[in-house]
């Protein structure tokens, strides 16, 4: 039994655990409002219940059972719930833990009793580097690299320590903040120059180095305009679409900011950011600590994925960044830092609240993909709503937080029940190399597919001159989609220069026959119609 005294020491959430004990378990049954109390305890006794307790005036027994089963259905029962213990949540002696009130919002530490012995999972931080003598990071930096001037473990903007710290500031050891992520070990990866400006190919180069050290996260809190209806100011990269492209490849799991409209033409801005809107990297938006959606967040129906915390985020600073202020006391912490750095706030600082989730997981499960780990957060996430303070939003997804917002703890709980299907298939969003071969006479190929991380999936097939396809779909869960044949050749499909390589469309049910009229790979691209997603069966064959 836990001390009353032991009890008030922490506000801390509450976690239940199964009860302990062999044979009968420990239920309450419930009683409807004319149950006769004498009657309902004679009816369970009679199905075996032992050690019946009336809870009056709370209308409710406590009982013993072998199984709920035993104890539905009696007359006058409302229902019956299995009983446990409570304990109280691990929270971190860091003492300015009380200031990182979006760790008690994610729920980063609920999950355990007591500090988790989890195995190192190493995250990438592409950014600004890291202040490599910061007390908070000693220890916790596997390698470093810079891609542009200057060394990656001197940080004169600050950003990167800042977002470093939210991931892997050393946590439960009685000094300044907790890491969220206690497993992480950091690859830093410095690509901002000194004008603050971040060359494309230093962030392909740092893309590479990260997953060739062995990244299973890289945290992206950067990103470039992205205006559809203005291809002039769009700064969309073929460069970085491979890049993240190879590094999904490998079973990294890319975490972006969808980015802040203060940097965009007007406010609020309706689309996410590259590298968020690429697909399979999980967009991350923010909130506000009412649990609103901030004007600067970046909206987008389809690319905005997951949302965390993005307003008043206490982190670490570069301790020469914090020395102008000598009279504050919390040197190398953004209390003591510039304006823009008291109360931080963007995008840039819920995404590494995401990376860290995203860490744990892999930790928890070292065997998960980056995919698996990205429907885990998604499909845990709390569906943001006017209840919850999200007053803008409707319910199920949006253009404001996604699929919701962060639940850590939801997340272990759901791979607790068990890892979502691995598609084996990815990435295969585009033609060309990114293409998906399928050899052979025939093939099946069950895989998956969704609107908003992975709308595309093409397949290459090889025809011979005069050779015929055949090629059926068929959609299971929520999945609606549409399949199309085409030409050799092929690079950019579905964008508006690719049309004269179409061949054929079909939908699902409907066979797709096709003779070749010339020898090479043609390609069979699935694109999702609607928001939704699920699985698939694709049926291809061949014959002379």
């Amino acid at each position: 039994m836990i001390a009353r005294a032991a009890a008030l020491l922490t506000a801390a959430a509450l976690s239940l655990v199964a009860a302990s004990g062999a044979g009968a378990a420990r239920f309450a049954v419930g009683l409807a409002a004319s149950a006769d109390r004498s009657a309902v305890v004679a009816l369970l006794q009679a199905r075996g219940a032992t050690r019946v307790e009336d809870l009056a005036p709370i209308r409710a027994l406590a009982v013993s059972a072998p199984d709920a089963a035993s104890l539905h259905g009696v007359r006058g029962e409302r229902y019956v719930e299995r009983l446990g213990s409570r304990r109280a949540a691990y929270v971190p002696d860091d003492p300015f833990f009380a200031k990182q009130w979006y760790a008690v919002q994610n729920r980063s530490f609920d999950e355990w009793a007591d500090p988790p012995p989890l195995a190192g999972v190493r995250v990438a931080v592409i950014d600004s580097g890291v202040d490599g003598t910061h007390p908070e990071l000693k220890g916790r930096i596997a390698a470093a690299r810079s891609f542009v001037s200057g060394s990656a473990l001197v940080d004169t903007q600050g950003h990167g320590t800042f977002v470093a710290g939210l991931i892997a500031a050393q946590t439960n050891d009685g000094v300044g903040i907790a890491g969220l992520a206690p497993p992480a070990e950091l690859l830093v990866a410095k690509v901002v120059g000194p004008q603050r400006s971040i060359p494309v190919e230093a962030e392909a180069k740092a893309i590479r180095w990260a997953v060739a050290r062995g990244a299973r996260v890289i945290n992206m809190s950067l990103g470039g305009l992205r205006d559809p209806s203005d291809p002039s100011r769009d700064t969309y990269s073929r460069l970085e679409a491979d890049a993240i492209a190879y590094a999904v490849s490998k079973g990294v799991l890319v975490v972006a900011a969808v980015g802040n409209s203060d940097q965009s033409p007007a406010q609020p801005w309706p689309y996410a950011s590259w590298p968020a809107a690429l697909p399979h990297v999980l967009g991350v938006s923010a909130l506000s600590r009412k649990g609103g959606s901030p004007e600067f967040s970046n909206r987008d129906p389809q690319f905005n994925d997951i949302a965390a915390p993005g307003q008043g985020i206490f982190s670490l600073l570069p301790l020469a960044l914090t020395a102008s202020h000598a009279e504050c006391l919390e040197q190398g912490y953004s209390s003591c830092g510039p304006e823009e750095y008291r109360s931080a706030e963007g995008t840039s600082f819920a995404t590494p609240q995401v990376s860290a989730a995203a860490a744990v997981l892999f930790a928890t499960m070292p065997t998960l993909s980056g995919e698996q780990v990205l429907a885990l957060l998604e499909e845990s996430a709390v569906d943001a709503v006017p209840a919850n303070g999200c007053w803008l939003c409707v319910p199920g997804r949006d253009r404001f937080t996604g699929a919701g917002r962060l639940d850590q703890t939801g997340a272990l709980d759901l791979l607790a029940a068990g890892a979502p299907p691995r598609d084996r298939y990815e990435p295969n969003d585009s033609g060309g190399p990114s293409s998906y071969p399928l050899y052979g006479p025939s093939r099946v190929v069950d895989a998956t597919i969704d609107y908003w991380n992975d709308r595309d999936d093409v397949y290459r097939v090889y025809l011979r001159a005069g050779e015929r396809l055949t090629a059926a779909l068929s959609l299971g869960g929520q999945a609606q989609a549409g399949f199309s044949l085409w030409r050799p050749g092929t690079t950019a499909i579905g964008s508006s220069g690719a049309a004269a390589g179409l061949l054929a469309v079909r939908r699902p049910g409907v066979p797709l026959l096709y003779r070749a009229q010339a020898t090479g790979w043609y390609l069979v691209d699935l694109r999702m119609t609607r928001p939704g997603g699920g699985s698939y069966r694709l049926l291809v064959s061949k014959a002379r």
